[in-house]
């Protein structure tokens, strides 16, 4: 790497650190000032994003990306009106940084408090999604942090425009346009450089395929808060409604295949396997879902397909690859099991800890199925779909982690806080 790329990338984390101590202490108010100007400023900047996208667009057609990949990067100013709405949203919430989390007094007169703080200084490395530099960038402002954001090249122009959009915004709210800086080139060297300041960078948040986080979490010597993939399942337990499992499972495996919280494992138990996956095949089916079955279930499957039950179905038996895949793809594995306690032994083993869901009415088993499953969001007869940070109320996400030291599921606002502790004293010493 030349010196000064090396220079280049040192300077944009020593800046960011000084923007953070200054966010730190920002009032409410003065970020919130900040994040309006944003959600005015998206809609009014609409034809300059738009003709900056346009750029990304043409490249990404020249570079033969297909149609799901070059639908992931365009913008519209529907979209804009969506990111400009996330980001009143943002505003809207309550802040964490100064929430007192535990007081306590000890015998001696001390005084103690636990209190939310900022991380301090985030990366976030990611790949084609442009809303990312925007969610990213509100979420680190309202929580106190500063933040530098490295876009992947296909999206580089509009993240630019964006990022210079965000900088107006603070500068107008009295804020430091230090406090959001985008990494000015795509070379994979200032991401390696990058991922060692790890005296002025505090986290590192990685948002992405599956080769790109474990490149940042190989090559960072800074704490990275990740998922590596999204293999999700729904267990259809006994007790499942069949209208409920059906509507449930099409909406986790088809609504949107290509995302990390959409359903890859289908697990039924085998009281239900008979009645239940014909149904659900059929309905899988219809929204060309290609089937990865075990002997089981295609024993089950094939005498329903033979005796007319079931249309033909794109059906083949599964590998234990396809066990543990992550396909993002309108494919998806199944398995007949005994019991709820070898679906959950099954996905303790499988799952990458993502999101994995039951359907069933009943709640006992519902319950046992919760408790027990190590995953970071465990959905009872509710889609897959859920784990996102705006669907559970945080106005937008940072990312979805399924690590357990800070952070687990997906970040918003509180999560993207440490705290530290305040002792007020009256002359203690200690003895």
């Amino acid at each position: 790497m030349s010196e000064d790329l090396a220079l280049l990338v040192t300077d944009i984390a020593r800046r960011a650190r000084a923007a953070s101590l200054v966010l730190a202490t920002a009032p409410t108010a003065q970020k919130d000032a900040a994040l309006r100007a944003l959600a005015r400023l998206l809609p009014a900047a609409e034809a300059e994003l738009l003709a900056a996208n346009a750029k990304d667009l043409a490249a990404a057609e020249a570079n033969q990306l297909t149609k799901a990949q070059i639908e992931r990067l365009s913008l519209s100013p529907a979209k804009l009106a969506h990111l400009a709405e996330s980001v009143l949203q943002v505003a809207a919430l309550p802040d964490p940084v100064g929430q007192t989390l535990d007081s306590w007094t000890r015998p001696n007169g001390l005084r103690i408090r636990q209190v939310r703080v900022p991380i301090g200084v985030i990366g976030i490395i990611y790949e084609a999604r442009p809303n990312v530099t925007i969610d990213c960038a509100i979420l680190c402002l309202k929580s106190g942090n500063a933040s530098i954001l490295r876009g992947g090249k296909e999206i580089f122009h509009t993240n630019t425009a964006f990022a210079a959009l965000i900088q107006r915004a603070l500068a107008e709210a009295g804020l430091p346009a230090d406090a959001v800086q985008l990494i000015p080139t795509t070379d994979r060297a200032a991401l390696t450089h990058l991922l060692k300041l790890d005296e002025l960078i505090h986290c590192i948040i990685p948002r992405g395929g599956e080769s790109l986080i474990r490149f940042v979490a190989q090559n960072s010597t800074i704490p990275v808060i990740k998922h590596y993939t999204g293999v999700c399942f729904v267990y259809v337990d006994k007790a499942a409604d069949p209208v409920m499992a059906e509507r449930i499972l099409l909406n986790a495996k088809t609504q949107r295949p290509g995302v990390c919280n959409a359903a890859e494992q289908l697990l039924v138990h085998a009281d239900a396997a008979h009645e239940l996956l014909p149904r659900l095949a059929a309905a899988l089916a219809a929204k060309g879902v290609q089937l990865r079955a075990d002997p089981a279930a295609c024993a089950i499957l094939s005498a329903a397909a033979s005796s007319g039950r079931v249309p033909p179905l794109a059906l083949q038996p599964a590998t234990e690859a396809d066990y543990k895949a992550e396909y993002l793809d309108l494919i998806l594995a199944i398995r007949v099991v005994p019991d709820l306690e070898t679906a959950v032994a099954t996905i303790n083993r499988d799952s990458s800890g993502h999101t994995d869901a039951i359907v069933t009415a009943d709640e006992a088993a519902a319950r046992r199925f919760q408790a027990s499953v190590d995953s970071a969001v465990v959905p009872w007869n509710a889609s897959t779909r859920f784990n996102d940070g705006f669907e559970f109320g945080f106005g937008a996400e940072i990312g979805i982690s399924t690590d357990r030291l800070h952070a687990r599921g997906p970040m918003g606002l509180k999560e993207l806080c440490s705290y530290k502790y305040l002792v007020d004293g009256e002359g203690q010493v200690r003895g």
